[in-house]
């Protein structure tokens, strides 16, 4: 079922997210939903806050880069308490957009590489190393696990600009 995604200024995507202790039915169903919803909105992640759900889970899709057809990973992915458990030095500054923010594109500072630690649908253990684009993802969307937006990460010069363009976003 194709969820209904949440403006950026709803309230519940600035709370931190709560774990996941137990993988329900529901859990799986949400995922599945996730899924859906982000393919048919031509994502590459969404985070469960996106569709109004509190709860430390994230769909991702993997490609390595915009203009390839190459996936890192062929089927999208579910992670579940992912976290970040080491991030490289290098830094670069890639354009982002956010399904929470249809339209809107800005250049952001992130870690060029990841190592995420989370648990698959099924409740195994899994480690994702990732780099580039698909490091880029993960960070997003585990930001939104925190109740941070993309636009939290820029400058204060550059939200004062960025303000009057905000107020056109709409959902």
């Amino acid at each position: 079922m194709i969820l209904s995604i949440l403006n950026y200024k709803n309230p519940i995507l600035r709370k931190k997210s709560e774990e996941i202790k137990e993988i329900t039915p529901e859990i799986r169903r949400l995922a599945l939903d996730m899924i859906e919803t982000m393919i048919q909105n031509k994502g590459l992640g969404l985070a469960a806050p996106q569709v109004n759900e509190s709860k430390r889970m994230i769909a991702v899709h993997l490609i390595k880069n915009r203009s390839s057809k190459e996936r890192a990973d062929f089927e999208p992915k579910v992670l579940i308490n992912p976290r970040i458990v080491a991030k490289s030095r290098e830094t670069d500054m890639e354009e982002e957009g956010c399904l929470c923010a249809p339209g809107l594109f800005l250049k952001i500072k992130r870690a060029k590489g990841v190592s995420v630690e989370a648990k698959d649908i099924e409740g195994k253990e899994i480690e994702i190393e990732a780099e580039e684009l698909p490091a880029r993802i993960l960070q997003h969307e585990i930001d939104h696990l925190n109740g941070v937006l993309f636009f939290d990460k820029i400058g204060l010069w550059q939200k004062l600009k960025l303000k009057k363009r905000l107020e056109n976003v709409s959902n």
